[in-house]
């Protein structure tokens, strides 16, 4: 008969070595830096969000200024791209939980070098984590600044 993997046996064998330390290194690194290019697409959503409402709001107070076809279009524009900024953090911070609880069990564990450690909030201990979460609340504030109008 055929050797059929069982749920139990691993999907690939892992050794530990330095090669794939250094490769399990090259990896959790590269988790970091797609977090960070999602940080920088989030500000820059809800950085042009928030322009385009105070760029339309102070045009209106131009002497001389038109009015416009359709004066809540800017608001719902400048919505619409804070929630796209804070909805990408939330995505964002959701795949980097994740992939770095996947990187951090099983085999990886002895790759990482903290078998037998509590590695319940390794992830957390991310700078990249702690400014994502201050975005998100900056998001929030923004949307909520520019749906009430304060």
């Amino acid at each position: 008969m055929a050797n059929i993997p069982t749920a139990s046996t691993e999907r690939f064998e892992v050794r530990v070595t330095a090669d794939s330390h250094f490769g399990w290194l090259r990896t959790r690194l590269s988790l970091e830096r797609t977090m960070m290019s999602w940080l920088r697409t989030a500000v820059s959503l809800i950085g042009f969000g928030f322009a385009i409402v105070q760029f339309f709001e102070r045009m209106k107070q131009l002497p001389g200024a038109l009015p416009a076809t359709h004066p809540r279009a800017p608001e719902y524009l400048g919505l619409a791209l804070i929630s796209a900024g804070v909805l990408a953090l939330v995505i964002s911070l959701v795949q980097y939980w994740w992939t770095a609880r996947y990187l951090r069990t099983g085999s990886f564990a002895a790759l990482a070098g903290i078998e037998g450690m509590h590695t319940q909030n390794i992830a957390l201990q991310s700078p990249v984590i702690a400014l994502a979460l201050l975005l998100v609340c900056i998001g929030v504030f923004a949307f909520l600044a520019v749906l009430l109008r304060l």
